[in-house]
């Protein structure tokens, strides 16, 4: 697995090598297939478990293999914390296949990523959490108080300012919103240098668990089955290979259902990626709102939503369109196909 620390040295040793594909003789002098490697990014929540379960179960490489990709794991997985650095890895081509939320591909878009959502991954499933001893009574308890959330344009940021400005609350004076990664959120709400955090799961339970912090609302409360994890790809790989890009939108269907169906499994995988133990997922699993999801029809509304509250909040410019930002046929293909 790469950390996004190392993305750039990964790219400039790569340059040389690793993007250029060739043929090679195999031993009996014939030409083989030419392949090329396939660069993934995702974060460590249970949202994109789907990512994870297929890497572990080794679906990405024999699935895509037939098609001329190599997917190795050591060399071809890249984890960021949020996902802002995963989009701004993606308009830099280190990345061509994200999990990531639906609002940081936005402002990506806007600024000239050339990527498609291809399929859903995951709604809702973030919960604010505020310290012990805080007494929350509703949106307005709040006000004059610090809460940590991921950066401006991600899913996290944009919910929560919707919220606040829908219940009259000024997001630039009336509260103060420090844009955090989970770990530094989840250590700054324990320090008690934050009243409040949204995170998404599994923060929120690792938070309360430890005994540093209680929740009091979750995402879908605040927006009521609202898009959060989305699968993107490049349109590079859309137009060069979209036999794979419909497989793609196959092995996450697949492992989607796999999680669904296998959550002590999956519970099992989501600790193995990560720091977190089995128990802590198991309890996540239980207590969020998310859903695992795959069809992107179900979404397209709630990312258009997206889209207005970011022109209006100033993070992208102009409206997208539908057109500019799905692309549908994948899925649909994938599931007629199946």
């Amino acid at each position: 697995m790469k950390k996004i620390t190392g993305l750039l040295m990964v790219f400039l040793i790569a340059a040389g090598f690793m993007l250029v594909a060739g043929c090679t003789e195999t031993p009996d002098g014939t030409k083989a297939a030419e392949t090329k490697e396939l660069n993934f990014g995702y974060q460590p929540s249970t949202h994109q478990l789907a990512y994870m379960t297929a890497m572990k179960k080794g679906w990405w490489a024999e699935n895509l293999a037939s098609y001329g990709f190599t997917v190795d794991p050591a060399k071809n997985e890249y984890q960021f914390p949020t996902g802002a650095p995963e989009m701004q890895a993606m308009l830099g081509g280190d990345i061509d296949v994200a999990y990531v939320g639906a609002a940081p591909v936005l402002s990506a878009i806007a600024t000239g990523l050339d990527a498609k959502i291809i399929a859903a991954v995951q709604t809702q499933g973030s919960a604010l959490v505020v310290r012990p001893d805080f007494e929350y009574t509703g949106p307005e308890s709040l006000v004059g108080h610090t809460i940590a959330t991921f950066p401006p344009g991600t899913i996290q940021d944009t919910i929560l300012r919707e919220w606040l400005i829908a219940n009259g609350i000024d997001t630039e004076n009336d509260v103060d919103i420090r844009p955090m990664g989970p770990g530094d959120a989840i250590t700054a709400i324990t320090a008690g240098q934050v009243d409040a955090v949204l995170l998404p799961a599994p923060s929120p339970t690792v938070i309360e668990q430890e005994g540093n912090g209680k929740i009091v609302l979750w995402s879908g409360a605040m927006s009521p089955d609202h898009p959060c994890c989305v699968l993107v790809v490049s349109g590079k790989l859309i137009r060069e290979n979209p036999d794979a890009v419909t497989e793609i939108v196959k092995t996450h269907l697949q492992a989607t259902d796999y999680n669904k169906q296998n959550q002590d499994e999956a519970a099992q995988i989501y600790s193995d990626y990560t720091k977190n133990t089995k128990e802590v997922a198991e309890a996540s699993f239980k207590n969020w709102d998310g859903a695992w999801v795959s069809d992107p029809n179900l979404i397209v509304d709630g990312v258009m939503s997206y889209v207005k509250t970011q022109n209006e909040l100033g993070y992208i410019e102009k409206p997208l369109t539908t057109d500019e930002i799905f692309d549908l046929t994948f899925y649909e293909k994938a599931v007629s196909t199946a």
